[in-house]
């Protein structure tokens, strides 16, 4: 800063990085076309909104890799660290939404049946998402069968430990009783809920000061599940206040779908745990 008080700054050069060649913003400002002819003022809100989703997922899975990374190494600090990060990301998804409710439906019908046969429901990053944390299903697969990078990524990630998986085998590292075949189980089909796991959770909450750190990893799980859950509400009640019960534009029953979707869970016995604990405060078995 010069004797006056001000900024000195140094102007960039040709070859120089700049803001603007870092972030490649002409590149970026670029990928918004409407479909629609002429153009439908709406049409790029949706756009934006999509586009930025697809970049928040891809830094989830960014950092979803890294908390399953910080599982192996028995770092629970670490991965409480980045599943915060991850349930921050989640709030802004979550807030977007609203965003899309500034459209009324006519607004949003103006373009709509220009979408026609593309749909959220063929993001593969955010299946790869609900594969990595947990959540498994390989009639997926198929709807990606056309996008060759997109396959590839889905079956890495459909092969590969889960962030419940690696949870629950470090939890037989630190000798809980995680039955062998739970931990030798097809991890590419879908985790099925298993009571003796459930019991062993509630023993982890029972003594959370014996257990602090995997107590703490628990609520970090049960944080991004509600975080992805509390997102689909709101994108079902959204979808519902927009097309009402008329069919998605990729084929899906719409709302009706969306609705089913509510029921998915990628840490179920964490989630049960809740029940034994009720019942045993309470006296009940």
């Amino acid at each position: 800063m010069d004797s006056h008080g001000k900024e000195d700054l140094i102007e960039p050069t040709r070859h120089s990085v700049t803001y603007g060649s870092y972030l490649k913003v002409r590149e970026l400002l670029s990928l918004q076309t409407p479909l629609t002819v002429p153009e439908q003022h709406d049409e790029v809100l949706f756009i934006i909104i999509h586009q930025v989703y697809e970049l928040w997922f891809k830094q989830i899975l960014h950092e979803a890799k890294k908390a399953a990374a910080a599982i192996d190494a028995d770092n629970l600090m670490l991965f409480n660290r980045t599943a915060h990060r991850i349930q921050s990301i989640q709030t802004i998804l979550t807030h977007q939404v609203g965003i899309l409710e500034t459209m009324t439906p006519s607004d949003f019908n103006t373009f709509r049946d220009r979408l026609n046969p593309a749909s959220g429901f063929q993001s593969w990053q955010f299946r790869e998402l609900e594969f990595y944390l947990g959540y498994k299903d390989a009639a997926y697969m198929k709807f990606h069968k056309n996008d060759p990078s997109a396959f590839a990524a889905l079956e890495t990630a459909l092969a590969a430990p889960s962030v419940y998986d690696r949870f629950l085998r470090l939890l037989k590292r630190r000798g809980f009783a995680i039955p062998d075949d739970v931990i030798s189980r097809t991890i590419s089909d879908n985790y099925q809920a298993n009571d003796q796991v459930c019991q062993e959770i509630v023993k982890i909450y029972k003594q959370s000061d014996k257990y602090y750190d995997l107590y703490s990893a628990l609520e970090a799980m049960i944080d991004l599940d509600e975080g992805v859950l509390l997102w689909r509400q709101r994108h079902v009640a959204m979808v519902e206040r927009m097309i009402g019960n008329r069919r998605g534009t990729g084929g899906s029953s719409g709302v009706s779908y969306l609705s089913k979707t509510l029921s998915k869970r990628f840490f179920p016995d964490i989630w049960d745990a809740r029940n034994y604990i009720g019942d045993s405060e309470y006296g009940r078995k």
